[in-house]
């Protein structure tokens, strides 16, 4: 068995500089790490129990399918602030008949993004 100790997301923008203002300014995460210099340099930011690695450029449109899952603890506060920001909101917060309430946004490279909240009477929040 692999022992895995770490884990990254790439993401490998096609203008490294507006998604490192989305990711780091508009949605606020917190950087981890930076390194390199230059236009292409990487940041690491923290993405809750993992990381988000923003680095390189991209030499072709961005893969279609990838999409990332961030749990907050209240949607709609989230969307308010992500509004206030300047963030499109492609789909408002809704509970999902499977229970979560889920909110839709996209980077700037088109990359989708839903903000989960887990209410209190969720089954995920249970722990035997």
């Amino acid at each position: 068995m692999v022992h895995v100790l770490s884990s990254r997301i790439l993401l490998r923008p096609a203008d490294p500089e507006r998604s490192r203002i989305f990711y780091g300014e508009s949605l606020g995460l917190p950087v981890y790490r930076e390194f390199g210099t230059g236009p292409e340099r990487g940041t690491v930011y923290f993405l809750g129990g993992g990381f988000l690695e923003v680095s390189g450029r991209a030499a072709e449109p961005p893969v279609p399918g990838l999409e990332l899952w961030m749990q907050v603890a209240d949607v709609r506060a989230a969307r308010e602030e992500l509004s206030a920001r300047g963030v499109e909101v492609l789909r408002e917060p809704v509970r999902e008949p499977w229970g979560l309430v889920e909110m839709w946004i996209h980077d700037p490279d088109g990359h989708r993004i839903v903000m989960v909240e887990v209410p209190a009477d969720h089954p995920l929040r249970y722990r035997p």
